[in-house]
């Protein structure tokens, strides 16, 4: 059973949530939040699988809450609901440390699946969008803090093939991409990535992505 903690500030958002979510047989709601700090209370009461997070909410934004929530080391994973495709807002959540987001007006059968991919340890958003996203909006933001990656830890822990892979998957390669244009098995491939996402401390592909941005591996074209 994937329990899901819900969070958005309008009621009438919930409430479909919570009917679509309870339609299905392998989902439960432990719970709805209305700003981020419930958000994080709840989280922290219910240690939830899923939490959906509205990014734009009153006192404590869906960023912030996020931010908190994977700093507390809570096992709960974030996927972010926003209005607006590449919402820069979005990004930023990423970074927080959300496993992904969806566009409110997501079919419902994509919002189910892909609860159930960040409750099983996937990244929502596809490889493509992430690098959409990113393209669109790194030249806005602050740059990110850190060294580069010559000397960043993170990076020194791979091999060169691991360094050369998490450098494809920030520019945006599937896995399918990687295993033709390196010629490689997918399985292998596969392997390698999983090992990259335990050696850094990714939590998953989104922030594997986020790392090679971060580090720069990868710079915005």
């Amino acid at each position: 059973m994937t329990t899901v903690l819900i969070a958005d500030d309008q009621p009438m958002q919930r409430f479909g949530f919570r009917m679509l979510l309870e339609s299905q047989d392998d989902i439960t709601v432990v719970g709805e939040a209305g700003n981020g700090n419930e958000a994080v209370h709840l989280v922290a009461r219910h240690h939830p699988d899923v939490v959906l997070m509205d990014i734009r909410m009153p006192g404590l934004d869906g960023i912030e809450a996020t931010r908190r929530i994977i700093a507390s080391g809570a096992r709960t994973r974030i996927l972010i609901v926003t209005t607006f495709d590449l919402d820069a807002y979005a990004y930023e959540g990423l970074r927080a440390g959300a496993s992904g987001f969806l566009v409110k007006d997501v079919l419902p059968e994509e919002l189910l699946a892909g609860i159930r991919a960040v409750a099983a340890g996937d990244a929502v958003v596809a490889p493509t969008l992430t690098r959409r996203l990113l393209d669109a909006y790194v030249h806005h933001l602050p740059a990110a803090p850190g060294a580069p990656a010559a000397s960043d830890p993170r990076i020194t822990a791979l091999t060169e093939r691991e360094r050369e892979i998490l450098t494809v998957i920030g520019q945006g390669w599937s896995n399918t991409e990687i295993a033709a244009r390196l010629h490689l098995a997918e399985s292998t491939v596969k392997t390698h990535v999983t090992r990259i996402l335990a050696k850094t401390g990714a939590r998953d592909r989104v922030q594997a992505v986020i790392l090679a941005y971060d580090t720069r591996l990868v710079t915005p074209m």
